[in-house]
C-alpha cells in the first residue's frame, strides 16, 4: 500500500502548502518562501507529519528537471551564446572569488586547506530553481542581470560534476583520483555534445511527425519522453538531471513548436516545482537554530554577504553595469540545491560531520528562505548603490564602445534602448524614413555585428548619465526605451528627463501596473505589451464578423482612452478618419469589397436602394482599380468590386450587412 502512502504525502504537503502560501499572499510575501516554511512544518524535524521523505524527494527532483527544461525552452542556444561572455567569465570569476574568499577566511582561523576548498565549493553554488523560479515571477529573465544569473547558474551546475569528483580526492589525498577525474570529465563533455548533435538532428524529424497526427495527447507525451530521457542520458554520464533537462529544452527551443511545448508542460512544472521547495524546506532541523543561534546567524550574514559579493564583483567584470552587477549578485547570494548533493558526499568521505552538517543545512535553507524577500528589495539597494557612478569614471570601456577620440556627430535624433524585435523594427523605419537614430545595446555580440554595416550603433547601459551624455542625449529628440527591464526603465527614464527636459520619450513594458511610476518619472507615452495586444486580439476577432473598420477604429479608440486614463495617461492623439470632425463628426465613411460569395452579384446599385434600407450613401465604386464618384444606380456590381459607404456608424454596419452570404458566416 505504498502508493496510498505516497498520495496521503503529497495530500499532506498540497493543504498545508495552500494554507501557508495563501497567508503569504495576503501578507505580499513570495510563495516560494511559503512552500520552504511549509516543508519545515511538515517534515521530520517539524509536525512530522510525511512518512516517505524519499518519495517526496523524488517527486520533487522531477519538479527541478521540469524546471530547467522550461527555462531551456524558454532560452535559445543563440541567446545562450549572446550571454557567453557572462558564461565563460562570470562563472569562473563567481566560483573562484568564493572559493579564494572562503579559503583566505578559514586560513586565518588555521582550518586545513582541504576542508577549506571543500566548503568553498558547498557555498560557491546558488539555487538554480529558486533564482529562476523568482526572476520568472517577476518577468526579469530577459534582463541584463537576469541572462547574468542564468549564465552563473549554469556554470555552477557544470562545475558540480568535477567538484563532487574531487571531494574523496580532497578527503584521502589519492593522487591516483586524477586520472578518473579527467576520464569522467571528457567522458561527460563527449556523451554531452553527441546528446545534442543527435537532437538537433532528430528532434525537428520527430517532433514534425508527432504534430502531423495532430493528436494532443501525443504531443505532450513527447515532450516530456524528449526532456525526462536527456536528463536521464546525461545522468548516466555523471552530470545532474536538471542539466540535462535544460540541455533538452535548449535543443526544442530551436524548433517552431517550443511556445507549444512551454504551454504544455508548465502545469506540470508548477506541481512538481512546489514539491521541490517544500522537500528543501523538509531538510532543516530548526532545533539547530535554537542550540546554536549566534553560530547560524552569523554564518548566515557571512554567506549572504559573502556571495553577494563575489555574484557582483564577478558580473561586474564580465561587462555589466553597476546595477545589473548589484541585482545579480543579490539574486546569487544563497546556497544551491546541488550543494546538498556536495555536502552529503562530503560527509561520506569525512569532511563534514554530523554537527557541520546539520548547521549547513540550516544556513543553507534560512539562505533559501531570504532570498525572494531579497530579489524584490534589489532594485532599491541598486538604485541607491548607482549615486556611486564613481566606479564607471575609472572603468569606461564598460560603458561605451565608441574609440577614443571618436565623436558622433549627430542631433535631432532619436535614441533607441535595446535591440530587441522592437528596437529593430523601429531601427529599420527610421532609417527607411532617413530619420538619425543611435542604439544603445548591452549585448556586445549584437554591437559588434551591427557595426560592421552601420555606425549607429554603440554598446553602453543607459542608466549610465555618462552613456546618455555620449549619445548627445541634450540634442536628441526622441528617447524610445524598448528594454526588458522594468527597472532599468525607470533608471533611464529618470536620468533622460533630468539631461533633456524637453526629450519625447517612450517606454515600452509589459504590464499595465508600470504605467503610474515611468509618467512620474517622466515618460511621455508608455506602450504596455499586455495592454495593446489585448486590443490587437478583439480587433482581429471583429474583422473576423466582418465589422466595419471605422466602428473597429472607434472600439480601439474608446477602450484605450478608457484604459489609459485610469493610469493617469493624458489624451491619445485622434486617430479616426480625417472626416470625422466638424460637422461631420457623427459620419463614418467605410469601404466595402464585394466577395464571390455575396448575394448582391449581379444586382444594380438601384435594385439594392442601400439609401431607402439602411440610410447609408454609396458615394464611389471602384473596379479594376478605376475610381469613379457618385455612381449610377444603374451599376451592375461584380465580384471585386469596391464600394464607397457614407452614413452613421449603424447605417454603415447594415449596409455592409446586405454584402455578407450570412449562410457563410
Amino acid at each position: 500500500m505504498s502508493e496510498i502512502h505516497v498520495l496521503r504525502d503529497v495530500l499532506i504537503i498540497f493543504t498545508i502548502s495552500i494554507l501557508i502560501v495563501f497567508a503569504f499572499q495576503k501578507l505580499r510575501v513570495p510563495a516560494i518562501a511559503g512552500f520552504l516554511v511549509a516543508g519545515t512544518l511538515v517534515g521530520p524535524h517539524g509536525l512530522n507529519l510525511i512518512s516517505d521523505r524519499h518519495q517526496v524527494e523524488t517527486l520533487a527532483e522531477i519538479g527541478v528537471v521540469l524546471l530547467l527544461f522550461t527555462i531551456g525552452l524558454e532560452t535559445s542556444l543563440s541567446r545562450l551564446r549572446a550571454s557567453s561572455r557572462l558564461l565563460w567569465i562570470g562563472g569562473p570569476l563567481q566560483i573562484f572569488g568564493t572559493l579564494l574568499v572562503v579559503v583566505i577566511g578559514g586560513l586565518m582561523l588555521n582550518r586545513p586547506l582541504e576542508e577549506l576548498i571543500f566548503w568553498g565549493c558547498l557555498l560557491a553554488l546558488s539555487s538554480t530553481a529558486i533564482v529562476l523560479k523568482a526572476l520568472g515571477e517577476r518577468g526579469e529573465l530577459d534582463t541584463l542581470h537576469g541572462q547574468a544569473s542564468m549564465a552563473i547558474l549554469i556554470f555552477q551546475d557544470l562545475a558540480v560534476v568535477p567538484m563532487i569528483l574531487m571531494t574523496p580526492v580532497l578527503a584521502h589525498g589519492s593522487s591516483g583520483a586524477m586520472g578518473t577525474i579527467v576520464e569522467t570529465l571528457v567522458k561527460s563533455i563527449v556523451v554531452v555534445g553527441l546528446i545534442i548533435l543527435a537532437a538537433r538532428v532528430l528532434v525537428p524529424h520527430i517532433l514534425n511527425h508527432v504534430v502531423g497526427t495532430r493528436s494532443r495527447e501525443l504531443f505532450l507525451l513527447t515532450i516530456i519522453v524528449l526532456g525526462l530521457g536527456t536528463a536521464w542520458l546525461t545522468s548516466l554520464a555523471g552530470l545532474s538531471l536538471a542539466l540535462g533537462a535544460f540541455i533538452a529544452g535548449l535543443v526544442i527551443s530551436e524548433s517552431e513548436y517550443s511556445h507549444q511545448a512551454l504551454a504544455e508542460v508548465i502545469p506540470f512544472r508548477d506541481s512538481f516545482n512546489s514539491l521541490f521547495f517544500v522537500s528543501v524546506g523538509m531538510l532543516m532541523d530548526p532545533r539547530v537554530i535554537f542550540e546554536f543561534p549566534l553560530l547560524v546567524v552569523t554564518l548566515l550574514a557571512v554567506v549572504v554577504v559573502g556571495k553577494f559579493g563575489t555574484g557582483a564583483i564577478a558580473v561586474f567584470l564580465s561587462g555589466a553595469s553597476v546595477r545589473s552587477a548589484i541585482m545579480a549578485g543579490v539574486g546569487l547570494a544563497q546556497v544551491g540545491e546541488f550543494a546538498f548533493i556536495l555536502a552529503q558526499e562530503g560527509q561520506h568521505v569525512g569532511l563534514l560531520d554530523n554537527q557541520n552538517y546539520n548547521v549547513f543545512l540550516s544556513v543553507s535553507v534560512l539562505s533559501m528562505i531570504i532570498t525572494p524577500f531579497l530579489i524584490q528589495r534589489a532594485h532599491k539597494v541598486a538604485r541607491r548603490t548607482e549615486a556611486l557612478d564613481r566606479l564607471n569614471h575609472w572603468l569606461p570601456r564598460w560603458t561605451s564602445s565608441v574609440e577614443p577620440g571618436h565623436h558622433l556627430k549627430v542631433k535631432d535624433h532619436v535614441i533607441i534602448v535595446g535591440y530587441g524585435l522592437n528596437g529593430r523594427n523601429l531601427a529599420r523605419v527610421l532609417r527607411d524614413m532617413e530619420i538619425p537614430f543611435l542604439v544603445l545595446d548591452m549585448n556586445s555580440a549584437v554591437v559588434k555585428a551591427s557595426q560592421e554595416s552601420s555606425a549607429s550603433m554603440m554598446f553602453g547601459d543607459a542608466t549610465n548619465p555618462r552613456v546618455l551624455n555620449q549619445a548627445r542625449i541634450s540634442l536628441a529628440r526622441v528617447l524610445v526605451v524598448a528594454t526588458s527591464d522594468p527597472f532599468g526603465a525607470r533608471k533611464i527614464v529618470q536620468q533622460a528627463r533630468q539631461l533633456n527636459p524637453r526629450l519625447y520619450i517612450v517606454v515600452r513594458t509589459r504590464y499595465l501596473k508600470e504605467l503610474p511610476d515611468l509618467h512620474d518619472l517622466g515618460a511621455n507615452d508608455v506602450i504596455p505589451e499586455e495592454f495593446e495586444t489585448s486590443i490587437e486580439i478583439f480587433a482581429l476577432v471583429l474583422q473576423s464578423y466582418k465589422t466595419p473598420q471605422a466602428m473597429i477604429q472607434h472600439k480601439v479608440e474608446q477602450v484605450r482612452k478608457e484604459g489609459y486614463l485610469k493610469f493617469r495617461r493624458g489624451e491619445l492623439p485622434e486617430l479616426a478618419h480625417h472626416l470625422r470632425a466638424g460637422t461631420l463628426a457623427d459620419v463614418d465613411v467605410e469601404t466595402c469589397r464585394i466577395e464571390s460569395d455575396s448575394p448582391v452579384l449581379g444586382r444594380s446599385i438601384g435594385q439594392l436602394d442601400i439609401h431607402g434600407k439602411t440610410g447609408a450613401s454609396v458615394i464611389a465604386w471602384t473596379r479594376h482599380g478605376l475610381t469613379r464618384s457618385n455612381p449610377s444606380k444603374d451599376v451592375v456590381l461584380e465580384s471585386g468590386d469596391v464600394l464607397v459607404l457614407l452614413g452613421a456608424r449603424e447605417q454603415i454596419r447594415k449596409a455592409i450587412g446586405l454584402f455578407v452570404d450570412t449562410g457563410t458566416m
